[in-house]
């Protein structure tokens, strides 16, 4: 009976060291393979444009000068396609924005660049005619004494008052005409009236007045303004007259 335990033991031993045999030589599941390295993305492009100089006159040319980087098409609007750096002459009649785009395997961009054309200003506007009876209205003649050609301090506040509105008309060409009365001869007279329009004159040219402006003429007595026989009357004769030269 005691063998028979005795066996039956080293049996069940046997059988235990078997299945802790088989187990330990169970053959373990392999690892799996490492994922791929992951594909190269292409490099975006990269560009840039200027324009110089970036203001003209019309009728001025500037120079665009663009550069661009992993790009393999290249555009200008209102050029077409172009290298992907270069340098072109422009020329616009007005202001122009250059819009630049380059595509390469790793997508787009773009840049601009503005030239500015600056218009001439328009031209000054004509200044307006001055017409003769405007000039009489506002110029006035000046009076001298008998048998003198002097400018008399009443005539000097008339001379000021003439010589400013001459100055707003800087256009205005001026005839001054000396003036005599009856009396006296033809010859002398002719002399007085002369020394009379350039008494006028050198008057206008300390007020002011360009004397490249002035012409003088003297009329003696031979065009009267009055032809009664009195001081009133011969007052009237002895004058510096302005008009407009044409």
């Amino acid at each position: 009976m005691k063998n028979y335990k005795k066996n039956s033991a080293l049996a069940s031993a046997a059988l235990v060291a078997f299945l802790i045999t088989t187990g330990c030589h169970h053959k373990e599941a392999a690892a799996p393979p490492p994922p791929p390295p992951p594909a190269e993305t292409a490099p975006a492009p990269t560009a840039n444009i200027t324009v110089t100089p970036n203001s003209i006159a019309p009728g001025q040319s500037a120079v665009l000068n663009w550069t661009t980087t992993n790009a393999t098409d290249v555009s200008i609007d209102g050029i077409g396609a172009v290298e992907t750096s270069g340098t072109k002459t422009v020329s616009p009649t007005e202001t122009a924005t250059y819009h630049l785009v380059a595509r390469g395997d790793g997508g787009s961009t773009d840049a601009t660049a503005t030239l500015t054309v600056t218009q001439p200003p328009p031209p000054p506007a004509a200044p307006q005619q001055l017409t003769e009876a405007e000039f009489e209205q506002n110029v006035k003649p000046i009076f001298f004494d008998y048998d003198a050609y002097s400018v008399r301090p009443d005539a000097q506040a008339v001379i000021s008052q003439d010589a400013s509105f001459l100055q707003s008309h800087p256009d205005a060409k001026i005839l001054i005409a000396g003036y005599c009365d009856d009396r006296g001869s033809s010859e002398y007279n002719l002399a007085l009236g002369q020394n009379r329009a350039n008494a006028a004159k050198t008057a206008l040219t300390q007020a002011g007045i360009d004397a490249s402006r002035i012409r003088t003429i003297s009329y003696g007595k031979e065009k009267q303004f009055c032809t009664e026989q009195n001081e009133s009357c011969w007052q009237q004769n002895r004058r510096a007259q302005f008009s407009l030269d044409q």
